[in-house]
């Protein structure tokens, strides 16, 4: 049977939706004892998974039941912070009418980063995850909502095809809406009444980890929770989108070794030997020399050292990355010391409350709390070949095919780690370059 739900999965094309999109067939192969279900909805102005929670509990459970079947484990655990409140009520509704008792609910408090997996680990079961490791070495599995939804309709036998995103910032109507995957960012806008400035950036993803995109007819892609139309000097879109190599020499340079980065670092908080400062004091020239630079592996690029800690307002996490870079192309790895992990004894009073962090990224004005809109369809589509982690999927379409909405048009390739890719509207192949099929309706 478990083997039956890891192949539902994987030919459904089911990827994390909350991250960077590992395949949701790798973790669900694994033996884990618990399985955390990630309502964090972590970064700031992201609705859609409280949505999904207070109107699909019955589905996410389902997806929850698929994955604990899978993966053996005896409990799921549905993690949400109590501030949303319609979603907490649906879910307690639904662990109050489980019969099993492998189902249950934990009520997170309102911080940054709530959602990180490692930070969930040890706030739901106190378990820590090595250093540079993943909850599977402590007996978890940490999936989002949006994907035990897309889980349960795979076993349905329907692959994914939509996503629910969040359109916010400066909007004419904020709201929660459902696209198919591939609807261009500039349309998505459009149904939501349009930017309310004539000048804007967009941010696709959350205001702290999120990217800037460099136009509007960019595509939404299974990974993409959030469309933020922000101003181009907002300071949200501002340290997006200078020069790395500008960002280093200034931090270089101003940073003043206050250690207010490390201080409030979750994953130094949680034991880990990450000292952002101490990496602020690692030259270009020394990076492959330095003990110290190796920390930087450790950085989930979370982004409170950056938005939120450094009072000279450098960016450390910049700096991390860049460091990051150098030492993963050159096959440098993190060898831990073996040492017990020991949480900081501050950690709980050094949370970051998620108001204070809307205050301090000046969004204040976008937290609205919008409501859901219904479901867009789009007259065309984009479908990169590569939304997921692993190898881009290997187009078996041509250029004038017709398609239905759930037809295959991306396979894994052979004996790679993939996700398979699915027509999102009935259409017409338009065009096959550069990665992505476009289909248009006829």
């Amino acid at each position: 049977m478990a083997a039956n739900i890891v192949e539902t999965i994987r030919a459904t094309g089911v990827v994390g939706a909350g991250g960077a999109g590992l395949p949701t067939h790798v973790k669900a192969e694994a033996t884990v004892d618990t399985v955390l279900v990630n309502g964090a909805s972590c970064e700031p102005l992201l609705m859609s998974d409280p949505y999904l929670m207070e109107a699909e509990i019955d589905t996410v459970v389902r997806g929850l039941e698929a994955i604990l079947d899978c993966t053996k484990a005896e409990k799921g655990i549905i993690c949400l912070k109590g501030k949303h409140a319609k979603a907490l009520a649906s879910v307690r509704d639904a662990v109050a009418r489980d019969t099993s008792g492998r189902i249950d609910f934990f009520e997170l408090k309102d911080f940054y980063p709530a959602g990180d997996e490692q930070v969930m680990v040890y706030e739901v079961l106190g378990r820590t995850v090595p250093e540079r490791g993943i909850p599977l070495q402590v007996g978890a599995v940490v999936s989002n909502v949006e994907s035990l939804f897309n889980v349960a309709r795979a076993m349905d036998g329907k692959p994914v095809t939509h996503r629910y995103l969040t359109v916010g910032g400066e909007i004419r109507k904020p709201m929660v809406v459902k696209v198919p995957v591939g609807t261009l960012v500039s349309d998505v806008l459009e149904f939501a009444g349009g930017p309310t400035i004539s000048k804007y950036k967009v941010v696709d993803g959350g205001p702290m980890m999120g990217r800037v995109l460099p136009d509007t007819n960019q595509p939404v892609t299974k990974t993409t929770s959030g469309l933020l139309v922000l101003p181009p000097d907002h300071n949200v879109v501002a340290g997006k989108i200078k020069d790395p190599e500008k960002i280093r020499r200034i931090t270089n340079t101003v940073c003043c070794q206050c250690s207010r980065c490390t201080d409030l670092c979750p994953r130094n908080l949680l034991g880990h030997s990450l000292h952002p400062h101490k990496l602020m004091r690692v030259l270009d020239a020394h990076v492959l020399e330095s003990e110290t630079a190796k920390e930087a592996l450790l950085c989930s690029e979370c982004g409170i050292c950056e938005k939120f800690a450094c009072p000279m307002m450098v960016s450390p996490r910049e700096v991390n990355a860049q460091i990051k870079k150098v030492l993963m192309r050159e096959r440098i790895t993190w060898q831990s010391s073996g040492k017990e992990l020991k949480a900081n004894p501050y950690r709980a009073s050094r949370a970051i409350p998620t108001k204070r962090l809307i205050q301090r990224l000046n969004l204040a004005k976008y937290d609205v709390h919008p409501g859901f809109a219904g479901e867009f369809i789009p007259s065309m589509v984009t479908l990169p070949l590569g939304q997921h982690i692993g190898a881009p999927a290997t187009c078996v379409v041509s250029v004038g095919d017709k398609v239905c909405c759930g037809d295959l048009i991306g396979e894994i390739p052979e004996g790679a780690m993939g996700a398979r890719i699915h027509a999102s509207i009935d259409g017409v192949v338009e065009s096959i370059a550069e990665g992505k099929v476009t289909i248009r309706k006829a």
